[in-house]
């Protein structure tokens, strides 16, 4: 995999995005580089869950649709989808796409949604943890695979983008299972990047015109970043993409299992081309709660030591009954099956068996779970 990230200035989402995108990717060889006329190409978008374009949530429509007509112009035939969090059927993709704007998408262009939920398992003996997985058949079915990421901050992995987005070829709830089998962060970091090294994108894009920061990746805040990034290395990619938003490759787990791996994992491993850095101004970008002590996962301590400290100071899900619904998605998705309705159908959660995987506050449709760090948390890491 290449270095070479092409950054582009693009402040809002009009039609302009498919000039920007195609000027970026000239600088990578046009996208007659990765798509060959008559080839099946899976445009991967995030979408996590069912919401509308301008809460940040997912791949913006206008960047699919800018991508959809290049591929297009290429003579590829784009087909494009995601196993959202919760159920993989047709059903749930349906709404989906539709909330996400994205069927207005494939009315504008004759592209084609994905609604084949059929899975395959793969091997992968390259893997460092997994030796094979098991992932939607789509993915198998194309002949190229195109990323199309958001830039995220992540409750649990501090940030979301070229790489965690491959997450979303694991289908449905699949996903509870291996969060629940991985549940410390470098565990779950060394599957993203095994994940990752088996889909080998032909092309990454980052939909960063309007990024989200905070208890991303659905309860945190929308903020306009005005950049498209792209390139081959969705590794290198993800470093560009947090260094424009001053967060230390060091405090990204993704990036630092990347780095044990000899991928790229430092801006100065990265061949940054493009518009000028100095047109982003980006300042105090909010991090997850979360974040300041994932560094835990990596000092090698004793069981009982690690627990210890961990209960002390570790973020933990707090549930706003007044905003819940009791829709009980939070109790579907929850891989260690820690969380139950009480009798007025509100969320309780039993913390010891609780894994910090977040599930919970990502998948919630009402922002009604907030990761709140304990007291002396709150001292220590500000």
């Amino acid at each position: 995999m290449g270095s070479k990230v092409v950054l582009k200035y693009c402040p809002e989402y009009t039609s302009g995005v498919e000039e920007f995108l195609r000027s970026g990717l000239q600088e990578l060889g046009g996208m007659e580089t990765f798509v060959k006329p008559g080839q099946k190409v899976f445009l991967k978008v995030n979408l996590l869950m069912k919401k509308r374009p301008e809460e940040a949530v997912t791949t913006h429509p206008s960047v699919v649709e800018a991508v959809v007509r290049l591929v297009q112009e290429a003579g590829g035939i784009p087909i494009i989808g995601d196993s959202p969090g919760g159920p993989y059927t047709v059903g749930a993709l349906q709404g989906i796409y539709a909330r996400c704007g994205l069927k207005e998408v494939v009315e504008r262009t004759g592209a084609e949604l994905n609604f084949d939920v059929g899975q395959e398992v793969v091997a992968h003996s390259d893997g460092k943890l997994v030796k094979s997985l098991t992932v939607t058949k789509s993915v198998c079915d194309a002949d190229v695979v195109i990323s199309l990421s958001k830039l995220k901050t992540h409750a649990m992995m501090t940030f979301t983008g070229a790489v965690k987005n491959l997450f979303g070829i694991i289908p449905g709830l699949l996903k509870a299972e291996y969060h629940f089998k991985m549940p410390e962060v470098t565990q779950f970091a060394d599957l993203l990047v095994d994940i990752a090294t088996w889909v080998k994108p032909a092309l990454s894009i980052m939909d960063g015109i309007v990024g989200m920061e905070g208890d991303g990746p659905s309860a945190g805040q929308p903020r306009a970043v005005g950049a498209l990034l792209m390139s081959e290395n969705p590794f290198a990619l993800d470093v560009a993409a947090t260094h424009l938003i001053g967060l230390k490759p060091e405090r990204v787990p993704t990036i630092m299992a990347a780095r044990e791996r000899g991928f790229a994992s430092r801006i100065e491993e990265v061949a940054l081309t493009g518009d000028p850095r100095s047109l982003w101004r980006i300042q105090s970008f909010a991090v997850p709660k979360s974040m300041s002590i994932n560094f835990i996962d990596r000092v090698p301590l004793p069981s009982e030591a690690r627990k210890f400290i961990l209960n002390q100071v570790r973020p933990k899900p707090l549930f706003h009954h007044d905003q819940c619904v009791g829709c009980a998605d939070c109790v579907k998705n929850c891989p260690p099956q820690a969380l139950k309705l009480n009798d007025k159908k509100r969320p309780e959660i039993d913390l010891e068996a609780c894994i910090r995987c977040f599930c919970c506050q990502e998948l919630c449709p009402h922002q009604a779970v907030e990761i709140r760090k304990p007291g002396l948390a709150q001292r220590i890491f500000k």
